[in-house]
């Protein structure tokens, strides 16, 4: 079971980073027509501030521009929604339907309270990785990047899936684990390994009204998702 904390992070993340999470952070969100419109903004800021990992970006933005709306929104609901081995809830992959995952989302979203802000998760958990990869790079970078780096297992078996289902999404998650210190695990059969024996089985969930997983206070300053930005 993961309990992430505030542990820090050695150095302050650099700008093209915290680029490339926002700009992950965006083309990870479902495709409707609004975030469509903001490919050629993600494209101009990788250019501009991370033109290294620009190309790990591009396979998705090539899509939005060449295939048809319900054809992507198909095949993003197809990758994330209905196959848990793709899911962006990064403490699925550790905790599974357990009761110890709880603790885990509570743990996360304390984090998310210390920093002052509203972090409006339009009904996702905490650990929804286009909300954790915003806070990284708008809210709190040496928090976020720490928190981004406890949940390394669950990044690198979700590009593994990718990269097995042959989506152009892998290569955002190549860039966001390019991120983060030391190299993607050399290892791919020991991580292949934790892919196929899965997350725990255990069915018994949360409560949908459990506490621990209720929208963050209104009282503290709103974060607005969907901007590109340093």
């Amino acid at each position: 079971m993961m309990h992430p904390s505030r542990s820090g992070h050695p150095t302050h993340p650099r700008h093209a980073d915290r680029v490339v999470w926002q700009a992950a952070s965006v083309v990870l969100g479902y495709p409707d027509p609004e975030l469509i419109e903001q490919a050629e903004l993600v494209r101009a800021a990788l250019a501009d501030a991370a033109p290294g990992r620009l190309s790990d970006f591009v396979g998705v933005l090539d899509l939005w521009a060449s295939t048809p709306e319900r054809t992507l929104q198909n095949h993003y609901v197809e990758t994330f929604d209905l196959s848990r081995k793709h899911t962006l809830y990064l403490s699925y992959y550790t905790d599974g339907d357990t009761r110890r995952r709880g603790e885990t989302l509570a743990a996360v979203k304390q984090r998310y309270r210390r920093s002052n802000f509203l972090v409006n998760t339009h009904g996702e958990l905490p650990d929804y990785l286009p909300l954790i990869l915003e806070y990284a790079a708008r809210v709190d970078p040496v928090d976020g990047a720490a928190l981004l780096q406890e949940f390394r297992r669950s990044l690198e078996l979700l590009r593994l899936a990718l990269l097995d289902r042959r989506t152009p999404y892998a290569g955002v998650i190549t860039a966001v684990c390019a991120t983060l210190p030391g190299a993607s695990p050399k290892d791919r059969q020991s991580v292949l390994a934790m892919a196929a024996a899965g997350p725990p089985t255990e069915t018994v969930g949360l409560d949908a009204g459990d506490p621990r997983l209720l929208p963050l206070s209104s009282n503290l300053r709103q974060l607005d998702l969907g901007t590109v930005s340093a």
